[in-house]
């Protein structure tokens, strides 16, 4: 028995995290794979890969043409029941529709998932990243205005977890890699209420982001808006964009029930 295995409760359902990491195994580079890739992918045997892959076709989630496998609309169900539950993506949505109609750039919100941002709205406006962005694209919260806006809001003591084991790569030559550094970042970021990131992601880009708050004062999420460099300077960035952000956020906060009051 390996030491992960004695590690994990009892109650751990090991055919379900095999059955995840099956679903997990597709994605926009891998829209289609064959049994070998499948296992390949999640370390598991052909014939356990082909196991679930067959049960998942089964019900309804996988397709397949006899030699290749491809998900089936009928996985968002899974992906919809977190969001639906939220109902902020909802909330969320006509605030966002009229920010991006006020500044003309893309809007986004986020919640923090381990040491990743995840979608879970999303206006867009034009193309301004190589990388194609939708509800569910997950990126490292250190390098981007949305992930710094909810590591700012964790407490200390899962924050200093997080700077001690956290791979800070860097995905640009701008990226901030230095835990210490990224620690000062975050503490000016919840004094200030923002973050804006100058091209840490992708060259090119930046990002200006707000958190969100729960009804209860805690930040639950984070709404964002980005632009090419090119738009201007970043005081420029941060003077136009900054105002209708915040003003967006509030109004999120107001219809979740978290508005002034709270």
């Amino acid at each position: 028995m390996t030491d992960e295995a004695t590690a994990r409760p009892g109650e751990f359902v090991q055919s379900l995290e095999r059955g995840l990491a099956v679903i997990r195994a597709f994605d926009a580079e891998h829209p289609q794979l064959t049994l070998s890739e499948v296992a390949r992918h999640t370390g598991l045997t052909r014939a356990a890969a082909r196991r679930f892959l067959l049960t998942l076709v089964e019900l309804g989630y996988v397709r397949t043409d006899g030699r290749l496998f491809s998900l089936r609309p009928r996985i968002l169900d899974l992906g919809y029941a977190y969001l639906s539950s939220l109902s902020l993506p909802e909330v969320a949505q006509p605030h966002m529709e009229a920010l991006v109609a006020q500044v003309h750039e893309s809007c986004s919100v986020s919640v923090l998932d381990g040491d990743e941002v995840v979608y879970v709205a999303r206006v867009p406006t034009k193309r301004i990243m190589t990388v194609g962005i939708s509800v569910g694209t997950r990126f490292p919260a250190y390098a981007t205005s949305m992930g710094r806006v909810l590591l700012a809001a964790q407490p200390a003591r899962w924050l200093d977890d997080y700077l001690a084991t956290a791979q800070l790569r860097p995905l640009t030559r701008r990226t901030v890699t230095d835990p210490a550094k990224l620690r000062g970042l975050l503490t000016k970021i919840a004094s200030q209420g923002y973050a804006l990131v100058d091209q840490e992601l992708e060259e090119g880009l930046r990002s200006l982001a707000a958190p969100i708050h729960g009804d209860n004062g805690s930040v639950v999420a984070a709404v964002n808006v980005s632009a090419h460099a090119s738009r201007g300077s970043f005081e420029m960035i941060r003077k136009e964009l900054l105002p209708p952000l915040l003003a967006t956020a509030r109004r999120i906060e107001e219809d979740l029930g978290a508005g002034p009051g709270r």
